[in-house]
């Protein structure tokens, strides 16, 4: 480590959790900026019951913060204070990272740097838990504190700029990366779900995805496409009962496979197998999901919601939000059209090449450079 290594105290809570785009991204840069010779993290978790388990995620090259951090009792103070400052627990730091849109306060000349994956807790308060409908407060906060905001698209910078009324040149641009999915077999995808033509849904079962959308959808084409099933492939979330409801509803909901959560290897066969990816969500701040689909050559139909269109370009088929006809006709339609499933595979493979995670990492401690 450089003697004049730049000092990060990056928050690692949402390694505890299950693995979402946000723990996704916080991974993906925390083991990137440890390999670093030139700066020196050190993680702290705001989380009481996680404070054993934490030491097993931390990469090599991160240091641990000393003393549990309990989060209602810290959230209820930096609501209201701006005290305790996080160096109690990293010790000095040039600069704070909250990679999952809060940044405790610091001490006097330490950048706070708060990551902003969407403002679903501002746009769609419904869809959200208790628990994220605090970020607005907190990110208030924050920049009243002079804390810079990391972006994952244009399309949130834009807004965090127009709900906070926040200066431009304090709101930072960063996208995320991408893994490529690993190579699927088809034929093991389709025997997993026991059917040899699928539309394909991957993600926790979760209001703003709006899967029960893509059910009643589906229920319109099934009619036609009476060889086509519909698989959802995701854990439940606090949406499942909605979902549940929907597949009740569905005159052809025999047809609707639910595989529960899926590792690695069997996303990609998955993947492999399917003849559409479905991506049906009400608002998104980047997209992590269809772009993952796309490194696997699945064609992608989702929705002009949020940052989707910025994101994914022409690679994709976009349908109006929460419109049930636009989205069975288009996947009606791109079930019967090889050609333009190919097309979309070739345009997908081009866009998602546009995205790394080890460009991601490089720029966001870019960023730490230039604000320090």
């Amino acid at each position: 480590m450089s003697k004049h290594a730049l000092r990060v105290a990056y928050d690692v809570t949402s390694l505890l959790d299950a693995r979402t785009g946000v723990g996704t991204f916080a991974d993906e840069v925390l083991r990137r900026c440890a390999a670093m010779d030139d700066i020196d993290v050190v993680g702290y978790s705001v989380s009481w019951r996680g404070r054993r388990a934490i030491d097993a995620l931390l990469p090599d090259g991160v240091r641990k913060a000393r003393g549990p951090m309990a989060a209602q009792p810290l959230r209820r103070l930096w609501q209201r204070t701006d005290w305790p400052p996080i160096e109690w627990w990293t010790g000095p730091a040039d600069l704070v990272h909250g990679p999952n849109f809060v940044v405790p306060p610091a001490k006097r000349g330490t950048v706070e740097l708060a990551t902003v994956h969407d403002l679903t807790c501002v746009r769609f308060p419904e869809l959200c838990t208790p628990d994220t409908l605090q970020y607005p407060g907190l990110i208030r906060r924050a920049l009243a504190r002079g804390a810079h905001i990391h972006a994952v698209s244009q399309f949130v910078a834009d807004e965090v700029i127009d709900v906070f009324s926040v200066e431009p040149d304090r709101v930072h641009v960063v996208p995320n990366g991408i893994d490529p999915v690993s190579e699927g077999n088809a034929d093991a995808g389709r025997a997993r779900v026991a059917a040899n033509r699928y539309i394909l849904a991957v993600g926790t079962i979760e209001p703003r995805k709006d899967l029960p959308l893509l059910v009643e959808a589906f229920d319109h084409l099934a009619a036609t496409q009476d060889d086509v099933c519909l698989v959802v492939a995701g854990q439940d979330g606090w949406g499942s009962e909605a979902f549940a409801a929907a597949v009740e509803r569905a005159q052809h909901g025999d047809r609707v496979i639910c595989t529960g959560w899926v590792d690695d290897r069997g996303r990609a066969d998955l993947l492999a197998g399917a003849q559409v990816f479905a991506y049906p969500s009400k608002y998104e701040g980047f997209g992590l999901a269809p772009l993952e689909a796309m490194t696997a050559g699945t064609p992608v139909v989702t929705t002009r919601a949020g940052a989707l269109p910025e994101v994914l370009g022409d690679a994709a088929r976009f349908v109006a939000p929460g419109d049930v006809d636009d989205l069975a006709g288009a996947l009606a339609s791109l079930l019967d059209d090889s050609a333009e499933r190919e097309r979309l595979v070739d345009a997908g493979r081009v866009r998602s090449q546009q995205y790394s995670w080890d460009a991601c990492a490089q720029g966001v401690v870019n960023l730490y450079r230039r604000l320090c």
